[in-house]
């Protein structure tokens, strides 16, 4: 049984270490090197992975990732060093290195770093809404959990083999800088997934099925009970969904009305519109991992992004998202504004040193650093599609609303090119729509589009009920590489004439 705590509180250990010392003496040593500004950040990053073949524990790997990092601003150039043992002697010297990394920059720096103010925070903390700390609980106790849900999908007919796993991560923060800001953060995230197979022997393939639980900024409770997800009928449910798919016909290739669910939208959303709208891709800065954007600065305001009712936030403050945080790797309050509006492009994601290159006053809170040894860059927001805020329509009204289409259920693979423009996207679970209803599974269905014709072509949006958020832990970007968890909530959506593609023929079988 899951017990519910109160409101949950940084864990006394973090706390316990030097904080305050490390950065009295990192800021000082840097301001009196010459460094206009500075600030240090202390990151412990704790995960633990638990995987699971058929009911047998496969690994079971913890890990934690503890130092600190100090960047500087001298002469308007970036220095940065990092260092994993906690004493203020250190720090005085890793500071020492940062102003002497940036003065050997200074000769290459085109471009002078400027930061946007923002109003000090002094001694502040902030802790992510969870209920039971995933480490807080035995892992024999999680894999119980596991092993069991494990165990319902393999006692069905036509189920071979299950996966289970459960990826869980506490990231624990304290910032300063020489304005006086002291931040201390706690947040939680965890990725379930389970995931059925059915092997056909004599034709020598298989098919899968996988949950359809996100990734969530919640604690075990997410997991252990179905207070949230449910689990229970979902497990329930996939073995005969997984039969269905195995005889499901082929799709027929060409434009098609498609109603898409949150579960595959989020991923779309994430590759078309959260990488397009990072304002350092967009003026060519960043291109590492996803390339640049099609969506550039002289665009803004007048871009056609897609149809009126198209309305997209970006949002660090929603509950329970992955990219949920208090204040950002620079010190700022997060917040949540608008990317599209009525269709177009009004905005972009971005950090204290892109905000004045914009134009803008203040940054809106998208600086992160995936490891105490990596510098912070700027990260993407929890960015969502808004449901239809006058008619709470549901996902069988949008169905009904289609002739002849396909329901899309699930992510699965995706493909998009280095402007973020051209795409093509799959899913877990099709579903035929014939006069207004569900008609049996598909298989083989991918949809390809340009991003301004595939929003476009959006003819309406769900209500709130059907909005929900999905997300990756595994957003990468930079070099050296860097990982970060983003969610991106949605409600469903239809689409008129999309462009169908048969997977199987496209692969040449």
């Amino acid at each position: 049984m899951v017990q519910v705590t109160a409101p949950r509180q940084v864990d006394p250990e973090f706390l316990a270490l030097p904080l305050r010392s490390l950065a009295d003496a990192a800021l000082s040593a840097a301001r009196a090197a010459g460094a206009s500004h500075a600030d240090l950040r202390v990151h412990r990053l704790t995960s633990q992975s638990l995987r699971l073949r058929d009911g047998e524990v496969q690994s079971a790997v913890d890990s934690t990732d503890l130092g600190f990092a100090v960047r500087v601003v001298v002469d308007g150039t970036w220095g940065f060093a990092s260092h994993a043992e906690l004493t203020p002697a250190t720090a005085a010297a890793t500071a020492a290195e940062a102003v002497a990394v940036a003065r050997a920059l200074r000769g290459l720096n085109r471009e002078h770093v400027e930061l946007a103010a923002e109003p000090v925070y002094t001694d502040v903390r902030w802790v992510s809404n969870y209920e039971v700390d995933p480490f807080e609980v035995p892992a024999p106790d999680k894999i119980s959990v596991l092993g069991e849900y494990s165990r319902r999908l393999l006692a069905s007919d036509g189920v071979d083999h299950v996966t289970a796993g459960c990826l869980q991560v506490k990231e624990q923060t304290f910032y300063a800088d020489l304005a006086g800001s002291s931040i201390v953060q706690q947040r939680v995230r965890l990725h379930p997934q389970l995931e059925a197979t059915t092997v056909d022997q004599s034709a020598g393939v298989f098919e899968t099925m996988r949950t359809l639980a996100p990734p969530v900024g919640r604690g075990w409770e997410y997991v252990a009970a179905d207070g949230v997800w449910n689990w229970m009928d979902e497990l329930a449910q996939i073995p005969d969904l997984l039969a269905e798919k195995v005889k499901a016909p082929s799709v027929v290739v060409g434009p098609t009305d498609l109603v898409i669910d949150p579960t595959n939208l989020w991923l779309t959303i994430h590759e078309s519109i959260g990488h397009a709208t990072e304002y350092d891709r967009a003026i060519g800065y960043e291109a590492a991992y996803a390339g640049t954007s099609f969506a550039t600065p002289d665009k803004l305001g007048t871009l056609r992004y897609g149809t009126p009712i198209m309305h997209v936030t970006a949002d660090r403050t929603v509950p329970h998202g992955l990219s949920t945080t208090g204040y950002d790797d620079d010190g700022v309050e997060t917040q949540s504004w608008d990317l599209v509006a009525d269709g177009v492009l009004v905005g972009y994601q971005l950090d204290r040193a892109f905000a004045p290159r914009l134009g803008l006053d203040r940054s809106n809170g998208c600086s992160y650093a995936d490891t105490p040894h990596h510098v912070p860059i700027q990260r993407m927001a929890n960015v969502s599609l808004q449901a239809d805020p006058v008619t709470d329509r549901s996902t069988e009204e949008l169905i009904s609303g289609v002739e002849d289409g396909i329901y899309v259920v699930g992510d699965k693979s995706w493909s998009i090119d280095m402007q973020r423009y051209n795409f093509q996207f799959t899913g877990q679970r099709f579903y035929r729509i014939r006069g207004g209803k569900l008609d049996g599974q598909l298989r083989d269905v991918a949809y390809q589009a340009t991003t301004t014709d595939f929003w476009g072509s959006m003819d309406a949006v769900g209500g709130p009920s059907t909005w929900q958020l999905g997300g990756a832990f595994n957003c990468g970007k930079a070099q050296p590489g860097q990982v970060a968890a983003v969610s991106h909530g949605c409600p469903s959506a239809l689409f008129r004439g999309v462009n169908v593609l048969n997977t199987r023929t496209e692969g040449g079988r």
